[in-house]
């Protein structure tokens, strides 16, 4: 099987029970939230934005809100052992929780979903501040990770309702970062096809590209993807599970030290991703790195492109092509000492795809480190 669209030509238009308009939020559950707040200041360039804790009136937990154009991140830490929060952490090192969506209305998504299958993780309730009203709800998906819907309409505050602002003297200038592209999820094996159908079935998303083990292999290795994504395109989800190879995939050494299913990685635009790339390393963000014979033969494959090749050749930043137009990307190694989670940078010239033409060398890459850690 090669890569499908499977979206038939000519299908009816049907209504969205789910109407998302793209990523609200993504909250991450790690050890010490006032570090990481430091190391995604620092190194990615965010910029403090709200507070939640002690301060505020939490005693279990806290929160630093932090934002970067619309790109806007949550990092909670347990302030005791022996909750859900310290939990997760403790089975999967720091890691993805939340990922929030933005919607009309919260408490007819939760209605949508949970009627359709979807397994309910926080009924809608209703949050308020004189700032006005938030309403929240969510659902399960794979793993531990999960949804929230977010309506936020009737709110004017910094972030939600229970958080203050944060203010910081030291707020490093932006590196970029836009918004979430997509967010990648890696599951178990044969497990692919059954939140494909989760997707479906419960949340009105399509198939739009399949790729299998002849589209995404090495010598060694292997693994498949499906990418999910909602009726407008503001929110994608490609889905990954392990194919059987030689050795053992970067799905599988995922799967292994996050002890389960959860998100693989963050893809993140930016405009510029020459500049954007360069500030990241400027700033110690250390990236995967590409063979220079990648570039020998890549504008034979991908034709004309508006930018010089030196520098991508340079900053290691791959380049594909599809129907509609080219991408140019590039993967951080993990951001932990578990070989988890990573982070993908991604300027869209038009393209819609995911970068095809790049699984070869980006997963020799990906195989190298694996190698350097004994994981391969």
């Amino acid at each position: 099987m090669q890569t499908v669209s499977s979206i038939p030509q000519n299908t009816p238009v049907q209504t969205d029970f789910l109407p998302l308009q793209g990523t609200d939020y993504v909250e991450f559950y790690v050890g010490n939230a006032k570090q990481a707040a430091h190391f995604y200041k620092t190194a990615f360039g965010f910029q403090s934005l709200a507070y939640a804790g002690p301060e505020t009136g939490l005693k279990d937990k806290v929160s630093y809100v932090l934002r970067q154009h619309k790109l806007t991140f949550v990092l909670t830490t347990p302030l005791r052992s022996g909750n859900e929060i310290a939990d997760h952490i403790y089975r999967h090192g720091d890691g993805v929780k939340v990922l929030a969506l933005k919607t009309e209305d919260a408490t007819s998504a939760w209605e949508e979903t949970t009627k359709r299958g979807g397994k309910s993780y926080l009924e809608p309730v209703k949050l308020t501040d004189p700032d006005g009203e938030v309403t929240l709800s969510g659902i399960h998906t794979y793993g531990d990770t999960v949804h929230l819907f977010v309506e936020r309409k009737k709110y004017n505050g910094i972030f939600l309702p229970g958080f203050k602002e944060w203010k910081s003297n030291y707020n490093p200038p932006s590196t970029g970062l836009l918004y979430v592209d997509h967010c990648v999820g890696n599951v178990g094996w044969n497990q692919m096809n059954p939140w494909v159908k989760f997707y479906e079935n419960v949340m009105g998303f399509k198939n739009i590209l399949t790729f299998d083990d002849n589209d995404i292999s090495t010598e060694y290795s292997a693994l498949m993807s499906k990418v999910m994504s909602n009726g407008n395109g503001f929110v994608k989800f490609p889905i990954n599970e392990p194919a059987e190879g030689k050795k053992k995939s970067q799905v599988e050494e995922y799967l292994d030290f996050y002890d389960g299913e959860g998100v693989q990685h963050i893809a993140v635009a930016t405009q510029d991703i020459v500049e954007t790339v360069r500030d990241l390393k400027s700033r110690g963000v250390e990236f995967l790195k590409i063979p220079d014979s990648y570039y020998a033969t890549v504008l034979d494959r991908v034709g004309h492109i508006d930018e010089d090749l030196a520098p991508l050749q340079e900053l290691g930043i791959l380049i594909d092509r599809d129907d509609e137009g080219y991408l140019l990307q590039i993967f951080s190694k993990p951001v932990e000492d578990r070989p988890t989670l990573f982070f993908e940078i991604i300027q869209r010239k038009g393209a819609k795809s995911f970068g095809k033409g790049n699984f070869k060398a980006l997963f020799e890459a990906l195989e190298r480190e694996q190698d350097a850690r004994g994981n391969l």
